[in-house]
């Protein structure tokens, strides 16, 4: 075990001097830095190990929207990296991108590499695959929204111990605890993604039409539908009250529950490991909360984080490494180890089985619960996935009339009526580019 540690660091430095002519390179672009950009580097290194022909050169280019933007130009100067790292909400704008990108399932394919797109989480997959269900980019790290608290707070006024369910029941909570003196009874990470997408495919009702964007580019926005209205009305009303509190469009309520501040969070799975280091909290996880009253619901949740687009206009026998590396990625062992390092979902139902069997699930309680939630139901056309074009923008509109609305400055329905007229400007301007 000592040797194949020692073997894998030197195959990551390209210290194997005689193999280093031999090896075909394979450019990784990506946006993970830190402990997250180590791990990223210990996949490369281990792959780099397995064999001797290919060798995965990862480079960090910024953040996701940097990333895309650096892969696009580079690609249209003739020197493209193989792969790049794009976030899910770029995956209309890539494959709008024309002649820029190889699908995956033609990578694996060509290679003849084994792929059998059943063996992934549907709802990874359907996130990036078109409606024939060919695979367009490789999933890699997918996270999901979930609903955390503070055991103690809930204690200190005199609650039982257990997360709420539905939202009816997370009011009732929310109201003890603000009469009991907490201040931070309830916030919550990403608004859009949360509370928006998320929440619409938990309560299997579209975002858009079109299958939300997957079955084309001339769709439009839903979320103004009575619903949506409802629920935005509902927390504009816990946020008079004192019961919700905004922190801001991204993670920033991560650190206010991590902290200690907060006694209820809706926030990523990703920010489980920051949750236990900080060590300020009594944490339990829980799936989202739903309106028991909706028909279906609760049905799944989707995904947040980011997947790999192979990029065109590279050698045959390059890709052949690609699909070798996207074929190591999808071993269960490898999927098992950067689940339960990193807090990402496994992306296969091997390697989530694996990890049962393991005995990490009971160890670790609560780490299950994002592939629970993302498979808890069969995905709808509602609830796999959306595919808007420049949707970065898209969000970043719903995102300004959700804090009008929080903020009292605007009607919830008025909000979300001008979130789907500025949202649908945005994807006619996508569409006329893109015809």
């Amino acid at each position: 075990m000592r040797f194949r540690l020692i073997a894998a660091a030197l195959a990551g430095a390209g210290l194997f001097s005689a193999n280093a002519y031999a090896q075909t390179e394979i450019q990784w672009w990506h946006s993970m830095g830190g402990a997250l950009g180590e791990a990223l580097n210990g996949v490369a290194n281990q792959f780099n190990a397995s064999q001797k022909d290919y060798k995965v050169v990862t480079s960090f280019k910024g953040t996701y929207g940097e990333s895309m933007t650096a892969a696009i130009a580079a690609f249209r100067a003739g020197s493209a990296p193989h792969l790049v790292q794009v976030f899910e909400v770029g995956t209309a704008t890539m494959m709008a991108a024309k002649g820029a990108i190889v699908p995956v399932a033609k990578v694996m394919a060509d290679a003849k590499e084994p792929f059998d797109p059943n063996a992934y989480l549907p709802t990874v997959t359907g996130y990036y695959s078109d409606l024939k269900g060919n695979m367009l980019s490789f999933p890699f790290n997918s996270s999901t929204a979930l609903f955390y608290i503070d055991r103690n707070k809930f204690k200190a006024a005199g609650l039982p111990p257990v997360p709420p369910k539905t939202w009816k029941e997370l009011i009732a909570a929310a109201e003890k605890l603000k009469a009991a003196g907490q201040d931070c009874v309830y916030t919550t990470g990403w608004p859009s993604w949360v509370h928006i997408e998320n929440f619409s495919a938990w309560h299997n009702v579209p975002i858009g039409t079109k299958q939300n964007g997957m079955g084309g580019f001339d769709t439009q926005f839903t979320v103004n539908s009575p619903l949506h209205v409802r629920h935005v009305s509902m927390l504009a009303d816990m946020a008079k009250k004192g019961l919700f509190t905004y922190a801001g469009r991204g993670n920033q309520a991560d650190g206010k529950f991590q902290a200690g501040e907060c006694a209820m969070a809706t926030i990523s799975a990703g920010a489980l490991a920051g949750t236990i280091k900080a060590g300020k909290t009594d944490w339990e996880l829980s799936f989202l909360p739903y309106h028991d009253d909706v028909k279906g619901a609760p049905q799944n949740s989707i995904i947040g984080g980011a997947s790999l687009w192979v990029m065109a206009g590279r050698k045959p026998e390059e890709y052949k490494g690609v699909a070798k590396f996207f074929a190591f990625l999808s071993r269960p062992e490898v999927q098992m180890e950067w689940h339960t390092s990193t807090g990402y979902v496994p992306i296969t139902k091997a390697a989530y089985e694996l990890t049962q069997k393991s005995g990490f699930y009971a160890k670790n309680p609560g780490r299950d619960l994002p592939v629970r939630q993302l498979t808890n139901k069969a995905p709808t056309e509602n609830s796999k996935g959306l595919r808007f074009g420049n949707f970065v923008q898209g969000r970043t509109v719903i995102e300004e009339e959700l804090e009008n609305v929080f903020s009292g400055k605007k009607e919830p329905k008025a909000a979300l009526d001008d979130a789907v007229r500025r949202g649908n400007e945005i994807l006619r301007q996508f569409e006329a580019a893109n015809k």
